[in-house]
């Protein structure tokens, strides 16, 4: 059974940081490109950020550019998200997925909540 579980998550100040993590279980990621969605209360879930499986290629929504780094560790079977200078419209619930995502992959998410 895959599982995708995130962590990292947490309420901070306009302005702060965090580290989102998501860690893979039953199966390897290694070859496959992941990414992260986020779902804003009354929102579609929309993608923020993706990576393909060497980490060379990398994409970022226009809202995040410059201000958020999706890095994976294949080793681990880890994909994180480094979100730096988060703004209040950043709140939302986070969620890591493989790219195309799949709907049984969906966990649980991480949420991210900034204060202005």
């Amino acid at each position: 059974q895959v599982q995708l579980v995130e962590s990292g998550g947490g309420l901070v100040q306009a302005g702060g940081s965090l580290r989102l993590s998501c860690a893979a279980s039953g199966r390897t990621f290694s070859r496959n490109a992941l990414g992260w969605f986020r779902q804003a209360p009354g929102k579609e879930r929309e993608i923020v950020a993706h990576i393909s499986w060497s980490g060379a290629i990398t994409y970022y929504t226009d809202s995040v550019k410059g201000r958020f780094t999706i890095s994976r560790d294949n080793a681990k079977n880890t994909v994180y998200l480094q979100m730096n200078t988060l703004k209040p419209e950043d709140t939302a619930v986070y969620y890591c997925n493989s790219i195309p995502p799949r709907t049984d992959y969906w966990g649980q998410g991480t949420q991210v909540t900034v204060s202005s």
